[in-house]
């Protein structure tokens, strides 16, 4: 099958290797990656902060880009909430919009989701010699319901010890213009999602999308915690074997 790559601002921007991960897992499960580069934001900013009428134009050029594809994947939970599911909802498309969208919207997946729910796959050949805890996102898993898919795969990660941190599901404090807006909130709540994380045992910890680890790293880097924080995609590509 094509997989139709959507890349958040901030992998693009930040973290463009997750991206090529991305890449690398699903040509290695035998499928066409493409990437359209006209693509931009999703509109979760503006939307956010009540600018609707700039997230709709937003909205209006991903359906325009997107509406052919046969997969959209993306390596984030929040950016796929925003266009699965806010798109069709409180955005209020115009009609011919939302009728556009309606048929892509069962063809937008997040990655984990796309390769366990969709592709039916959990081992895809990585082999990745850590000890790893989760941080389980907001939106993938209070929007998307996004839990079982990213610690399937990582079971099945050769040389991955995979350990449960307390309170994977708490937030890490970023939410996007939260991080701004209430600085001090968002960084006492990064505070205490580094400290579960370290309590873990863990050498690294992992999320499904980049903006929650660039907090959580920001506060580890800050307090010189012994802990790397990488993206699920970036594990599941390294040290690919054969299938």
């Amino acid at each position: 099958m094509t997989v139709s790559l959507f890349l958040p601002c901030y992998t693009d921007q930040f973290f463009p290797a997750t991206g090529l991960s991305m890449v690398s897992v699903l040509e290695r499960l035998g499928h066409r990656v493409v990437f359209d580069e006209r693509q931009t934001c999703c509109g979760q900013p503006a939307f956010n902060t009540g600018y609707h009428d700039e997230a709709r134009r937003l909205a209006a050029r991903f359906i325009r880009i997107f509406r052919d594809a046969e997969y959209v994947v993306a390596p984030s939970g929040s950016c796929v909430t925003m266009t699965k599911l806010m798109y069709g909802g409180e955005l209020s498309l115009p009609e011919a919009e939302r009728r556009a969208f309606e048929e892509i919207r069962p063809r937008i997946h997040e990655f984990t989701a796309f390769l366990v729910d969709v592709l039916g796959v959990t081992d895809v050949g990585a082999s990745y010699e850590a000890r790893v805890t989760l941080h389980d996102s907001c939106h993938a898993l209070r929007e998307l319901r996004i839990h079982d898919q990213p610690r399937a795969l990582l079971r099945a990660v050769r040389g991955l010890d995979f350990v449960e941190m307390a309170h994977p599901d708490v937030c890490c404090g970023f939410g996007g213009t939260f991080s701004v807006k209430n600085a001090g909130i968002s960084t006492v709540m990064g505070r205490d999602k580094a400290d579960d994380a370290v309590a873990s045992g863990a050498e690294v910890v992992t999320a499904v999308d980049s903006s929650c680890l660039m907090h959580i790293d920001g506060i580890l880097r800050a307090r010189n915690l012994p802990l790397r924080a990488v993206h699920i995609a970036d594990i599941l590509a390294s040290g690919e074997r054969a299938l």
